[in-house]
């Protein structure tokens, strides 16, 4: 993790739980965090309570559900920073809302957070990263154990859906870089501590590309 040291990293949704695990890690491994959520107040708490680790994280007020929220952050991002070098997309909510008498607006709603927000910030984060000439990039999804299985709940088929999208986004993100001749790296981050997950695949050798981690306890 020494070459992460310094160098910039987006969290979304890092106001609590697999966000703000991630957002605790990578700034105890030295690295400038921006951790972004609707609640940044919560963000604020936490970035106090790292002060004196060797990274920081600076808390943004974000709603990837909002385009134009998204882009000013990246503008501040680029101004304050240069741009970013690790994009971890994880922000995700569910609403209760089965397929045949689910409403619409909680569909869209999850769509434009759980799927157009991934791919959103992550076109931001590499055009960024492709500026800069940053070939050491990388873009973490995290997924889902129900992105492998339809949950039996109803209310639960939709968010599992996108979920399932999740896996087709990383496998297209990683072609669209190889078409590129990028080197920008892609892994999506599935199950349980995802944060160690995602620090293991951060510090693998430049030549190994880790695709799916699928981290459980039995």
């Amino acid at each position: 993790m020494e070459k992460w040291v310094g160098r910039v990293a987006l969290v979304t949704g890092a106001s609590a739980g697999i966000g703000a695990a991630i957002s605790r890690k990578l700034v105890q491994h030295g690295m400038i965090v921006i951790g972004c959520a609707p609640n940044v107040e919560k963000i604020e708490e936490i970035a106090n309570e790292l002060e004196s680790e060797k990274g920081r994280l600076v808390p943004v007020k974000c709603d990837v559900a909002c385009e134009e929220e998204v882009l000013s952050m990246f503008d501040k991002a680029k101004e304050e920073f240069g741009g970013v070098d690790v994009m971890i997309n994880n922000a995700g909510l569910s609403h209760y809302s089965p397929l045949l008498s689910g409403r619409t607006e909680d569909w869209r709603h999850m769509l434009e957070v759980n799927i157009l927000g991934y791919c959103i910030c992550t076109r931001e984060a590499v055009k960024q990263m492709r500026e800069r000439n940053v070939d050491d990039g990388h873009v973490f999804l995290v997924g889902s154990l129900s992105g492998h299985r339809m949950v039996p709940s109803g209310p639960g088929h939709f968010y599992t859906s996108t979920k399932q999208a999740i896996k087709a986004l990383t496998d297209g993100i990683r072609n669209e870089l190889r078409e590129l001749k990028s080197h920008i790296r892609v892994t999506c981050l599935e199950g349980d501590d995802v944060a160690d997950a995602l620090v293991y695949a951060l510090g693998a050798p430049p030549h190994v590309q880790v695709g799916v981690v699928i981290y459980c306890f039995h």
